[in-house]
């Protein structure tokens, strides 16, 4: 197979160092290239976003809609590029130091009280993320005892499932899921909750133009869904700007992404590469699923494409779906709870180096099973992540309005603020420059941006909670 996994059985220390910090061997040897990076990009991009997006067109219009699409598509571009460059931080004494997450980045280029502002904001996002994950699975299993239901029952039955019970055995598969050690181990996984993702989506797509021809017309309008007053129209409008927004970014994701890749290549060179055919491959999806939802289903287009029963034959085709939604959120879930494990692990191993709880490692053997690692940290843990995630999506399962809220919240911080901020680091770009003037304009535009889509977001959550 080449080459040989290494093993780490020492205490998991961070591959990131500071001046003040020892230099030790990483752990594992990089393998990735730029098709492992396309596949773990669009397993955490491609997810639970997509299905909220012909809704959000609908509020925004024929117009503002596939507009908004195409800019924040560019942001993340722009942002990524940035951030890619960042991953090697070249130190006057210990020369080029990998930055093996976000967090670690920060650190290194802006200083250790923005790097713990970061290390909050980016464990909060990702949190969130598994949050709305465990939701949308839990969503797409209903949907699928919907569909069979009104396929026996008729289109007008009372057809009505729980979500509780779906949300707790998501659960308990992530759990077993979580036994995957890190990143390093899930290009596999990755290839298939893609190739997941691009079969839902192309689902979706093909029922809206099916839709659309039955139909005979184009419906919606370019001022979208009409409200009862302008302040409702307002508040959807934001709501609607911060589901696009979580639709997009994987700031948080892409240095963890590019400390799989081997090199040479640059790592950062096949980054921007992957980047750039990811982000246009998940667009072209974007506003095709968008696009065609809201033509097929105009003001009446639902919250979640898929789930919300704008669609009801073939339900075959239904089922088959929403199992491939899923499947892609059991991958989903991981990208986004890796780097919490992983920064957890860290930071257990430096605080007891001497603790058999934190650093043993023991091989289990199966029957027909490939032997793996266990550790008794990881075990409690992860265990316990899982366990959260799965009870705050009980307590809070109202799918567009926690992505708008989510959307909202990493947008600007942790997509624009922090890689622009390290970046005029990393390039010494002086103040008032032209360079430094673009960038500024454009960090300040989508604060902006961030602040009304958390406002419409949360004024959703609020609404819906009290209705």
């Amino acid at each position: 197979m080449g080459e040989e996994a290494i093993i780490d059985k020492a205490p998991l220390i961070d591959h990131c160092t500071s001046s003040t910090d020892v230099l030790v061997v990483e752990p594992l040897r990089r393998t990735g290239n730029v098709w492992s990076a396309v596949a773990h990009i669009i397993t955490g991009v491609i997810g639970a976003g997509v299905l909220s997006l012909a809704w959000s067109v609908a509020q925004l219009g024929w117009i503002a809609g596939p507009l908004c699409i195409l800019l924040f598509a560019a942001t993340t571009f722009i942002s990524t590029y940035l951030l890619s460059d960042c991953y090697r931080f070249h130190d006057p004494e210990h020369g080029s130091i990998r930055c093996s997450s976000y967090m670690d980045a920060v650190k290194l280029y802006l200083g250790a009280i923005r790097g713990k502002v970061c290390g909050v904001l980016v464990h909060v996002s990702l949190y969130g993320t598994t949050c709305a994950y465990v939701i949308t699975s839990a969503t797409s299993i209903r949907a699928i005892l919907k569909s069979n239901c009104y396929h026996k029952e008729g289109h007008e039955a009372h057809c009505k499932y729980g979500d509780t019970i779906y949300m707790i055995l998501f659960g308990l598969v992530q759990v077993i899921m979580s036994f995957i050690p890190d990143l390093h181990n899930m290009a596999l996984l990755s290839v298939v909750a893609a190739v997941m993702s691009f079969t839902y989506s192309s689902i979706g797509l093909g029922l809206g133009v099916t839709n659309v021809i039955e139909n005979g017309r184009i419906m919606g309008s370019v001022a979208g869904v009409p409200a009862s007053n302008i302040a409702d129209k307002l508040w959807l409008v934001f709501q609607a700007l911060g589901d696009i927004a979580f639709a997009y970014p994987y700031t948080t994701i892409l240095l963890e992404i590019q400390d799989t890749l081997e090199s040479p290549p640059a790592e950062n060179k096949t980054m921007k590469k992957a980047s750039m055919i990811a982000i246009l491959i998940t667009t072209f999806f974007y506003l095709c699923c968008a696009c065609f939802g809201y033509a097929a289903f105009g003001n009446q287009t639902p919250g979640n494409l898929l789930t919300g029963f704008g669609f009801y034959e073939p339900y075959w085709l239904i089922d088959f779906a929403n199992a491939c939604i899923v499947l892609h959120l059991v991958g989903g879930y991981q990208i986004y709870s890796q780097p919490t494990y992983t920064a957890a692990d860290r930071w257990c191993s430096r605080k007891y180096p001497n603790s058999g709880f934190v650093n043993n490692f023991y091989q289990l053997k199966l029957p027909l099973l490939p032997a793996f690692q266990l550790n008794m940290l990881r075990i409690c843990f992860r265990t316990a992540y899982v366990i959260s995630t799965t009870g705050l999506a009980i307590m809070f399962p109202y799918f567009n309005e926690v992505l708008g809220v989510l959307g909202a919240l990493g947008f600007w911080p942790l997509t624009i603020y922090f890689p622009v901020e390290m970046y005029f680091v990393q390039n010494k770009i002086e103040a008032w420059s032209t360079k430094w003037i673009v960038l500024r304009t454009f960090s300040f535009v989508c604060l902006l941006v961030t602040v009304v889509s958390l406002v419409g977001s949360l004024e959703g959550i609020i609404s819906e909670k009290l209705s």
